[in-house]
């Protein structure tokens, strides 16, 4: 069965890139006009971050009482974001892999799902630092539009969603699976009309609510636990702001700290709320505008789109896809002892 789970995401993953290979080509033909010296820093730059990303799942097993190898975490980053976008999962579509690999392990599924929620909670916090920072600027030009508005204001209702989940969580075992139990009742209640059942089991509520307590309380006894992710959440978003500058100077385009800071902050918003898998079409789309609001020339903007997009999308996507095949040679040769 897993296998050919694997296999159907990896068939999934051909048929995505077939569909939208006339992006990739015009990606793949606007970093030939690049400065091949910024681009191989950039997918060095670009390698970095995902090796980041495995640190702050790391650095959130380890609160949590969980243990992992980096490169394992690595490679099920890599592949949990291919199959976040694949499956239309959104940012929760890749914990599956997480929780495999746990039981794998001997450890709680429970607590793997809780490193994913709280991984999600870091990074949007994370951001929501730098957002802030993008608006001001945008205010200050009079660029700032209604639909940044509504976006930021909905990323700021899901990261404060799962910040009172986790309180919940922290204070009480019992008030936590009354929430999750509400919520999913809430979603039986929408989806019953059309599937005639239960989607969600309420009683899992509770069950994964007395699970991940105890993580939770590990957390609550030391808060310390909690400023080495975020301060690695951070870093995520210095490291690709620093990706975004890179495009800027491989295809030497002029810019100002402001543009740089406001159009990655938009470009990632809309990553986030969009809702095609990480923003597909509707990223191109936005940030080329924003930045010819912010006056880069509309051809410059739409050339550092595309190839920003090449590096932080569709690079990730196809090494998440080889990631994914590697993780299972190496569950395989686990179960037959090599």
């Amino acid at each position: 069965m897993r296998k050919f789970l694997v296999a159907a995401a990896l068939f999934l993953g051909v048929m995505f890139i077939i569909t939208n290979f006339a992006e990739v080509e015009a990606i793949l033909e606007t970093l030939k006009r690049g400065d091949w010296r910024f681009l191989l820093l950039a997918l060095f730059v670009q390698a970095v971050w995902l090796l980041n990303v495995a640190a702050e799942y790391r650095a959130i097993y380890r609160a949590l009482g969980l243990e992992e190898r980096i490169e394992i975490l690595y490679l099920l980053a890599a592949a949990g974001n291919f199959v976040n976008v694949i499956t239309l999962g959104g940012v929760m579509g890749g914990v599956p892999l997480f929780i495999a690999q746990a039981r794998r392990r001997g450890q709680s599924a429970a607590r793997a799902t809780l490193a994913g929620v709280l991984f999600i909670l870091f990074e949007y916090a994370g951001f929501i630092c730098v957002l802030a920072v993008g608006l001001i600027v945008l205010v200050r030009r009079g660029n700032l539009t209604l639909a940044e508005i509504i976006a930021s204001a909905i990323l700021l209702a899901i990261a404060l969603t799962l910040a009172a989940l986790l309180y919940l969580g922290m204070r009480s075992a019992e008030a936590l699976g009354k929430a999750l139990a509400w919520m999913a009742g809430a979603v039986n209640w929408v989806l019953r009309p059309f599937l005639k059942r239960d989607y969600l089991s309420q009683q899992r509520g509770h069950e994964f609510a007395r699970d991940a307590a105890s993580g939770l309380q590990a957390l609550r006894a030391d808060y310390r636990n909690l400023l080495w992710p975020f301060a690695l959440a951070l870093s995520n978003k210095a490291i690709m702001l620093t990706n975004f500058f890179l495009m800027f100077m491989a295809f030497k385009v002029p810019f100002s700290t402001g543009t740089l800071i406001a159009g990655y902050s938009v470009g990632y918003l809309f990553t986030i709320v969009s809702p095609t898998p990480a923003g597909l079409g509707v990223v191109e789309g936005v940030l080329t505008i924003v930045l010819r609001s912010l006056h880069v020339p509309l051809g410059s903007a739409a050339v550092i789109t595309l190839a920003y997009r090449g590096f932080t999308f569709w690079i990730p996507l196809l090494f998440g896809m080889l990631a994914l095949r590697w993780l299972e040679r190496i569950h395989v040769k686990s179960e037959i002892g090599i």
